[in-house]
């Protein structure tokens, strides 16, 4: 009887995760196989010509191509500039909010809005902010600063686009280092303040420390969604990577490959070397932090 009960429960189990496992064998491990099978060999989706084995030459196309190497230095680039930027200036929001002031929850909602706003429409409107005769300019002109075409300029379209994308990822990070402040007693700041101890010493000696897991969360998925920008790049810079290639990223570069050159092979060959980038630098991230943090 017990055994029969037993294998009931077993068959629910599975019956209630078949879903899931379907799926993810469909959309996940399956292209995932099937990608990597692809990046050793000579493959297109024209013709009818069969796919053939070409061990790593497909690996060795990417790692030569000039325009591959120029989109990973532009990703690393826009990753250095934005993932800094949004989590100091998500954890000065989070600290500010979290307190008592007044309105807070106002704030919370305000900040996070741009979280939940389509990339492809934050995109349009900064397009216009940008222009020449846009808001941006038309401010900085008043304050003597020559206007200038934003995304039409090499040294200029990725700080642009980097502006772009802390506003509309800041609030995501804002509300999961909430999160952890939640956690924090309020004993410690209230024992520090016996000390004399002001908000800058409290943030650094109390809040910055106890906050090491979510900073490191925050770091290795903001530079994971980085290192896999595609939207804001296509859509600003076009799959030319905008003006000298400035704007292309990894990602685009994988698009154009696949989809404009229909080179299967070479683009299924970048999205390793993508995979392995972002494995490196979640491991670098880990050693930084140190492997003591608990969740």
């Amino acid at each position: 009887m017990r055994n029969r009960t037993k294998a009931q429960e077993y068959l629910t189990a599975f019956v209630m995760l078949l879903p899931y496992i379907l799926s993810f064998c469909v959309f996940f491990a399956y292209p995932l196989v099937k990608a990597f099978m692809i990046s050793f060999q000579n493959f297109s989706f024209l013709g009818d010509v069969p796919p053939k084995f070409v061990g790593l030459a497909n690996y060795k196309e990417a790692l030569t191509n000039k325009m591959f190497l120029d989109s990973i230095f532009n990703t690393i680039y826009y990753s250095v500039l934005v993932v800094p930027t949004q989590l100091i200036i998500a954890l000065i929001l989070a600290v500010i909010v979290n307190d008592k002031v007044k309105f807070k929850e106002f704030f919370r909602t305000t900040y996070y809005l741009p979280t939940v706003t389509s990339p492809v429409a934050v995109s349009i409107i900064f397009l216009f902010l940008y222009k020449t005769d846009g808001l941006v300019n038309q401010i900085l002109s008043h304050i003597g600063i020559t206007p200038r075409n934003w995304f039409n300029e090499p040294s200029f379209v990725m700080p642009a686009i980097v502006s772009v994308a802390v506003w509309g990822s800041v609030g995501f990070y804002m509300v999961t280092f909430l999160s952890g402040l939640s956690t924090i007693p309020d004993q410690l700041y209230e024992a520090a303040e016996v000390e004399g101890a002001g908000e800058f010493i409290k943030l650094v000696k109390i809040t910055v420390p106890l906050l090491k897991p979510m900073i490191f969360f925050n770091t290795v998925v903001s530079f994971i969604s980085t290192l896999q920008m595609f939207d804001l790049s296509y859509i600003i810079g076009g799959s030319d990577g905008g003006p000298m290639g400035k704007a292309m990223t990894m990602v685009v570069m994988i698009y154009r490959t696949a989809f404009k050159e229909f080179n299967m092979g070479v683009a299924s060959a970048m999205a390793f070397v993508v995979f392995g980038i972002i494995f490196v630098f979640t491991l670098i991230q880990r050693k930084f932090f140190g492997e003591e943090m608990s969740y």
